[in-house]
């Protein structure tokens, strides 16, 4: 086995494209250019751009569970890149429901929403990122306690069960 480095943004898409538990970025990657070998399009012309427009559409799973590749998880080293995957997996498995995470919010702090301009104007220090893959923002500079509630109210508000609420705060 060959181990490569590859731009964040471009691991991020690979681990975006997660169809079932423990599949492996090989598999992934495989699977990805096979589908693009079988539309006949030379693969020194196919960006990321363009597969993530000719990506088929995957049906709401209704569980993060299975879209969630723990693999792909574990190499994400900082606790943002973890919150930020794991977001972006739940906003996969439920792209109809995800906006309700809008409503999350602290004492005196919006936690998500649509723009990085109105995650700063709605406090200082707030430390947006994009969740990848989505249209939604988060803050990131809280501490990991926090970041850890903000899971467990998003995996609620999806409609999951205390204990799988708990296996989401967890993978943090």
């Amino acid at each position: 086995m060959k181990t490569i480095e590859i731009d964040d943004d471009l691991y991020q898409f690979i681990a975006s494209q997660t169809q079932e538990i423990g599949e492996s970025a090989s598999d992934i990657l495989r699977r990805l250019l096979l589908q693009t070998h079988a539309t006949q399009i030379p693969l020194e012309s196919v960006s990321v751009a363009d597969m993530e427009t000719k990506k088929p559409e995957k049906a709401n799973t209704g569980s993060v569970f299975d879209v969630l590749s723990q693999q792909d998880l574990s190499a994400e080293h900082s606790v943002v890149g973890r919150f930020l995957f794991i977001l972006s997996a739940l906003a996969r498995a439920h792209k109809k429901e995800f906006a309700k995470v809008l409503d999350i919010k602290g004492r005196n702090r919006l936690y998500f929403a649509r723009s990085e301009h109105e995650l700063q104007e709605a406090g200082s220090s707030t430390n947006p990122k994009s969740i990848p893959n989505t249209d939604f923002w988060v803050i990131t500079n809280s501490n990991t306690t926090r970041k850890k509630m903000m899971l467990t109210e998003v995996a609620t508000t999806l409609g999951y069960n205390s204990a799988d609420v708990e296996k989401i705060r967890d993978l943090l």
